[in-house]
């Protein structure tokens, strides 16, 4: 709905930097926009300094449970996409996700959002300024080409498992400590520090610590020997877009070399994607047999985020997990 006169008064007087954006813009569910200005108007100048143009309108946009999400268009009817978020580590955050997209991107084999920049203002109020990315169709092509991308997206390899850098998963730290082996990554980096996060946070008990460091110590059996693969980290539904060409983009990744088929055992893990996702993959390069057997040793971990971020719905599944290998 449009403005009325008292929020158009509000705005008005709330602050004459903003004045340039039209009070005619249409917001979602009735918000009202002078809401949305407040945290942000702090931020105009620096944005339009990355952008080198005026912001003429700001709207809400869905972007995932952590931050606030805008789209921003410009006086060239051009747009972007800014998260922000007031929460101390964001900052570090945005970071990691900004050298994640720009690390994912470089392999140039699939598509990111660019990166215009991040920072935080005085008041400590984090940014992250993307490209925006407008939705198209996910025809059966799209599938076919997403499998394809992501397979070659896994053969950008590495002399380790890990990273150079820590990052997050959520809002989750997650740590990068590079290794010579996925078993001891996966156990040291991934799984244990999961565990004991729950275990701090009252989920769990000892046996199903136990049980975990079992599984640990069978990782090298279970698991194919293959090489580092460059992977996304959190690819489940919400974190990938289809673009008005029919092409997959990548947003909020939590990267790493890592397994391979982590990222195909997060897509799975809630529904999954188009089978023909799946087949493409299989096809570009196929997985080594026995991978719907040791699936759920992959979706582990993020069920143990999951119930760090989320709580207990989570806890019967990962016990199962455990039970069934350990």
């Amino acid at each position: 709905m449009s403005f009325t006169t008292k929020a158009q008064k509000s705005l008005a007087t709330a602050n004459t930097r903003i004045s340039h954006i039209r009070s005619n813009v249409q917001v979602r569910k009735g918000a009202t926009f002078i809401l949305y200005m407040r945290p942000l108007d702090r931020l105009l100048s620096r944005l339009e300094a990355l952008l080198g143009e005026k912001i003429t309108a700001i709207m809400p946009v869905s972007g995932g449970d952590i931050s606030q999400a805008f789209c921003l268009t410009g006086e060239s009817r051009r747009k972007w996409f800014l998260k922000t978020n007031a929460d101390p580590p964001a900052a570090l955050m945005f970071r990691r996700e900004a050298q994640g997209l720009a690390l994912l991107g470089a392999a140039g084999v699939i598509r990111t959002p660019r990166v215009y920049g991040h920072g935080e203002d005085e008041a400590g109020n984090a940014f992250l300024l993307l490209a925006f990315v407008e939705s198209g169709s996910r025809t059966p092509l799209f599938w076919e080409r997403f499998g394809r991308q992501l397979a070659a997206l896994h053969s950008q390899t590495s002399a380790f498992f890990g990273f150079a850098h820590d990052n997050f998963i959520g809002r989750l730290p997650q740590s990068n400590r590079r290794c010579e082996t996925w078993s001891e990554f996966y156990a040291q980096e991934r799984l244990l520090p999961q565990m004991r996060l729950a275990r701090q946070q009252g989920f769990f008990d000892k046996n199903a610590e136990r049980q975990l460091d079992r599984l640990c110590r069978q990782l090298d059996a279970l698991c194919p020997n293959e090489p580092p693969a460059l992977t996304h980290g959190d690819l489940w539904s919400g974190n990938f877009l289809c673009n008005t060409h029919g092409e997959p983009v990548l947003i909020d990744p939590a990267a790493a070399y890592a397994h391979r088929e982590m990222d195909l055992a997060m897509s799975r893990l809630f529904g999954g994607f188009d089978a023909r996702f799946y087949a493409a993959y299989q096809e570009a390069w196929p997985l080594a047999p026995g991978f719907e057997e040791r699936l759920d040793i992959y979706q582990l971990y993020y069920l143990l985020v999951h119930v760090n971020l989320f709580g207990s719905s989570y806890e019967g599944s990962v016990r199962r997990i455990l039970q069934r290998w350990a």
